[in-house]
């Protein structure tokens, strides 16, 4: 039963891409496919189908992460029907937790202030707009909007909007 719930989320990133072959069309797929593998990989016992599928995951994440530039790692908690809008640019720290149904757009970074430092809390379907920065030991609710260019360093509540920076709630 856990196998079919983590193709669940796989299919609910598919469901976020309009019309046939989506992998033919959406870049970032392909990222967060190799994400999703890489989970997979994780989760299976020792021996040598892990060791090799941790070296074939390392070798998709660099080639993936240098051709379309989405550093999403798989020690990254990301839940079901991701949708990463324009690739190019986005920067996901290891220790960030991104809820469900959420968007990326390009050139988002989620990740610390400092070397060691916390990391965001991102609750289900935040949306995020272009080259925003979300740094540090925050959390941000459910059902929120980051605009684009906006820099936070502070919580949102559910159901807010920030924008600015430094972000204001509005």
């Amino acid at each position: 039963m856990a196998l079919k719930n983590r193709d669940n989320d796989w299919r609910s990133d598919l469901e976020r891409v309009d019309g046939t072959r989506p992998m033919l069309k959406e870049q970032s797929l392909w990222a967060i496919k190799v994400y999703r593998y890489g989970r997979s990989v994780d989760r299976r016992n020792g021996g040598f189908r892990k060791w090799y599928g941790t070296k074939l995951y390392w070798m998709l994440f660099r080639f993936f992460e240098t051709l379309f530039g989405i550093s999403l790692p798989k020690e990254a908690s990301v839940g079901p029907g991701l949708r990463i809008w324009h690739f190019g640019g986005i920067f996901i720290n290891p220790g960030v937790v991104l809820g469900s149904g959420c968007t990326l757009r390009q050139g988002v970074t989620i990740g610390n202030r400092v070397e060691g430092g916390g990391v965001p809390h991102i609750g289900d379907n935040v949306e995020i707009g272009a080259y925003a920065q979300i740094l540090g030991d925050i959390r941000i609710g459910n059902n929120c909007n980051i605009g684009a260019s906006a820099v936070v360093l502070c919580d949102v509540p559910d159901g807010k909007t920030a924008v600015g920076n430094p972000a204001k709630i509005i």
